[in-house]
């Protein structure tokens, strides 16, 4: 079985964690293009300060307040390399970034992000709370099927380079969504976001989470943490 090194970096800024990130990449890359047999993966864990961020093929337009007002409501903004639109990150989401190598598990980019889609699934399982994937939008969503009820708990952007990952998905926890109300969450100007504590109408431990979190992750790729 894989192992893979878990850090949980708790509260950070998103350029901190997108520069860490960038870091494991270049050396699991170089390690790989080296032919190194430790060749380390890993699973990160977060919470950010407030911030946007807009994927490469992401329209702008998506944020539907000025970068001025951003920085005014101390909110960061980064156009950012990983694929979709724009999403929000902030206090009460569970982050995940795995730097992992897909050539490790025999599998594509497709079947990666249908991978982690099956990961939050899992999870929310666990607190009776029905996940759903819609073939044409990537992300966890609840009545997917149900276009006039259909809201998104869980966003996912991924970028690989020589087929390792980084960034990864963000899970609506306790999440304040009324910073969704600032831009298009993912492009849609029609579907709504929604969060585990609203669905469930209290507030979810978050440390548990992580754990359910660590657990179906380690089950849906087979793999252990060290």
């Amino acid at each position: 079985m894989q192992q893979i090194r878990f850090e949980n970096l708790h509260r950070i800024r998103y350029k901190q964690a997108w520069d860490y990130q960038e870091q494991l990449l270049n050396a699991a890359i170089q390690a790989k293009l080296n032919k190194e047999d430790d060749r380390k993966q890993f699973l990160l864990f977060c919470e950010h300060e407030p911030v946007y961020t807009l994927g490469k093929s992401g329209n702008a337009q998506n944020l539907l307040i000025t970068e001025h007002i951003c920085r005014q409501k101390n909110i960061d903004y980064f156009p950012i390399d990983r694929g979709g639109d724009i999403t929000f990150h902030g206090h009460g989401q569970l982050v995940v970034y795995p730097i992992i190598d897909l050539e490790n598990f025999d599998i594509g980019v497709k079947k990666y992000v249908s991978m982690l889609e099956d990961v939050v699934v899992e999870v929310l399982n666990t607190y009776g709370i029905n996940g759903e994937k819609d073939e044409k939008a990537m992300g966890v969503w609840i009545d997917a099927k149900h276009p006039i009820k259909a809201r998104k708990i869980c966003a996912i952007g991924v970028r690989v380079s020589r087929y390792v990952t980084m960034h990864g998905l963000a899970l609506n926890v306790n999440t304040d969504l009324s910073y969704f109300s600032y831009i298009n969450p993912c492009g849609f100007t029609d579907k709504a976001v929604t969060s585990m504590q609203k669905e469930l109408g209290r507030e979810v431990d978050f440390e548990e989470v992580e754990e359910r979190m660590k657990n179906a992750f380690c089950g849906v790729f087979g793999v252990e943490l060290k």
